[in-house]
């Protein structure tokens, strides 16, 4: 990181997350193992099953596809290192792959918030113009969506790693956190802190608030719209195509706002701790299996790529 200063003193940090736990560490090491081998594993299965079934090859699931992908880098970021300290005594990381994991961390977080905001708008689409779904959601503009997400996401990643690595780091090297996130290493920094604080929370609101406001006009135009089908069963249809996305968007905003869209002086406590896995661990597995266990289409495609008999309708 070019951004490091040239007066930083410190060199390791320690991540102390969960070391005072002691021997509970061993069992955390093996849930925490399970989990993401879990969320590899359902994600892999989402990938695959979109993959294979042409079924499947619509813009939605092409999202879907690009978010598993995301989500389980997003959690290669952070799960493998958290695995090592468990089972280690030092628990230490060096400055440079304290700021490598957390530009990585940032970018697949950004990317994310913005895919599902992309997903929210294919929803739009697909329920208020039915009819243009097509010729609007085309490869160009579902490839150009994803691209801009993935740009935004990793350039505003560099831009708030760069402002946190440009801080002199002269005294305290421990991290009151399981990994390198923005607030627990910003409150080592042997400096004023509060301009950069600032800029951090503005793009933490960039991030996180548009999205989420993008995605409610969105879903408030997709109610409107649903109201006024006639029929009670096309209601719930369409209503169906939805839950799965709202589901991961509740999740997903509400445990990021929980962490980043307050002042920074009530950060990194014990409490955050406990978010931080949700947004890190839980969110991943969330998205396939709820993507899975919801969604019919899915469902179905799975059975028949696994070669499992599917039942058809009687018309």
């Amino acid at each position: 990181m070019h951004g490091v200063n040239r007066t930083t003193v410190v060199t390791r940090f320690v991540l102390v997350g969960f070391s005072s736990l002691g021997e509970l560490q061993l069992l955390l090491f093996v849930i925490f193992l399970l989990l993401y081998l879990t969320i590899l594993l359902a994600n892999a299965t989402i990938m695959a099953v979109i993959r294979c079934s042409r079924t499947l090859h619509t813009p939605m699931y092409g999202f879907l596809f690009i978010l598993s992908f995301s989500e389980s880098c997003y959690t290669f970021v952070i799960i493998p290192q958290l695995l090592v300290h468990l089972l280690s005594a030092t628990k230490s990381i060096s400055f440079v792959a304290c700021a490598a994991q957390l530009f990585f961390f940032l970018g697949f977080a950004c990317t994310n918030c913005f895919l599902i905001a992309v997903m929210g708008y294919d929803r739009y689409v697909a329920i208020c113009q039915p009819l243009r779904y097509t010729l609007v959601m085309n490869k160009r503009l579902g490839l150009g969506l994803v691209s801009l997400s993935g740009v935004t996401g990793f350039f505003i990643a560099l831009v708030a790693t760069n402002l946190i690595c440009d801080m002199p780091f002269c005294g305290p090297n421990r991290v009151n956190h399981y990994f390198c996130d923005m607030a627990p290493v910003i409150k080592l920094a042997c400096t004023d802190t509060h301009v950069k604080e600032l800029a951090l929370f503005s793009l933490s609101i960039l991030v996180i608030m548009v999205p989420f406001l993008l995605i409610l006009i969105s879903y408030g135009f997709i109610l409107n719209t649903i109201l006024k089908i006639p029929s009670a069963e096309g209601k719930r249809k369409a209503f169906a195509t939805c839950a799965s996305h709202l589901t991961v968007v509740i999740v997903h905003y509400g445990c990021a706002s929980i962490i980043y869209l307050r002042p920074r002086s009530k950060s990194a406590s014990d409490k955050d701790q406990l978010v931080a896995v949700t947004y890190t661990v839980v969110t991943p597995l969330l998205n396939p299996l709820v993507y899975s266990l919801r969604n019919q289409e899915v469902k179905t495609a799975l059975k028949r790529v696994l070669g499992m008999p599917v039942a058809t309708k009687v018309i």
